[in-house]
């Protein structure tokens, strides 16, 4: 069985050795806008990120397997993979733990004033900050209560806040207090305190949110995104900041254009904080995701 691989991910000789003894031939290839190393024809199984969006997957007539070193599918043919009944998988629960705990540290950021901190410590100035706040008992909203979601309600309700998840269903869900569906945001998202959005982009959540939702949050609220950034209308973000929600404090690691363009105000208002789609970074990603391949790969092989 063929198996190929990119260097989406980056393999050490003794994991490609380790898959090699599963019983597969291993290809490489660094890029994938690269020609590939066989013909598509004769791929029977591929890990990748963005593969599909330099090479038709048509040319691959025997594919039976897509293994994604990603969480999100947004870039990869779903339709058509799942009409010739192709396995899919992607990299559930590998950047989960580090996104959740980047959420944390934004809203601890924030809610204990680090910037004035900081700027205290860099002037050699004693001045205490009497404006801080406690998570206890605050109201969040985790848009997407898939893997990254729960870890995020995990640590949360940890600190004692309330947990609202919204999704596509209003199933029990681990460290949620309630789950609504998603359609109710724009009716309730006035009620939370903070709003962090884990979600998949899909052609529901494209710009889920929109002018009305930020313009209908808490007054002093905090938008969190550590999911993709075309899930908020940014245009309509820069404009409702700068027009009459000033109050609102906002933390972006994704963006609808990336890298973030110099040009961009996002990098220079008061009430925003940017970092360059960085929160899924961990050391213990590369075990994770290996362990997760690995043992995808060696279930596919035994089941054929």
């Amino acid at each position: 069985m063929n198996l190929l691989l990119t260097g989406a991910f980056s393999y050490s000789d003794e994991q490609l050795k380790q898959l090699s003894a599963l019983g597969y031939n291993v290809y490489f290839m660094q890029y994938e806008t690269e020609i590939l190393p066989l013909l598509a024809c004769e791929v029977d199984v591929v890990v990748c990120n963005g593969l599909f969006l330099h090479h038709d997957i048509d040319d691959f007539k025997q594919l039976k397997l897509v293994q994604l070193i990603s969480a999100g599918f947004d870039r990869i043919p779903v339709d058509i993979i799942k009409s010739r009944g192709i396995k899919l998988m992607n990299a559930k629960g590998v950047y989960s733990i580090p996104m959740a705990e980047w959420a944390m540290m934004r809203v601890l950021q924030y809610y204990k004033k680090l910037s004035h901190f900081e700027k205290a410590q860099i002037d050699c100035n004693w001045n205490k900050c009497r404006t801080l706040r406690e998570i206890t008992g605050i109201e969040v909203a985790v848009i997407g209560a898939g893997n990254v979601g729960q870890e995020v309600a995990k640590r949360f309700s940890a600190f004692g806040a309330r947990l609202t998840g919204f999704d596509v269903h209003t199933n029990a869900t681990p460290y949620f207090d309630e789950i609504e569906l998603i359609n109710r945001l724009f009716q309730m998202v006035g009620m939370y305190d903070v709003v962090i959005i884990t979600a998949p982009l899909t052609s529901e959540t494209y710009h889920l949110i929109s002018r009305k939702v930020i313009k209908s949050m808490k007054q002093g609220a905090m938008l969190v995104n550590i999911a993709r950034g075309q899930l908020i209308d940014e245009r309509a973000l820069i404009e409702v900041l700068r027009e009459d929600r000033q109050d609102l404090f906002v933390a972006l690691d994704v963006f609808e254009v990336e890298p973030l363009a110099k040009e961009s105000p996002l990098w220079r208002m008061k009430n925003v904080v940017v970092s360059p789609h960085n929160s899924f970074v961990s050391n213990c990603n590369c075990k994770r995701m290996f362990d997760l391949i690995y043992n995808n790969l060696k279930l596919h092989i035994h089941d054929r």
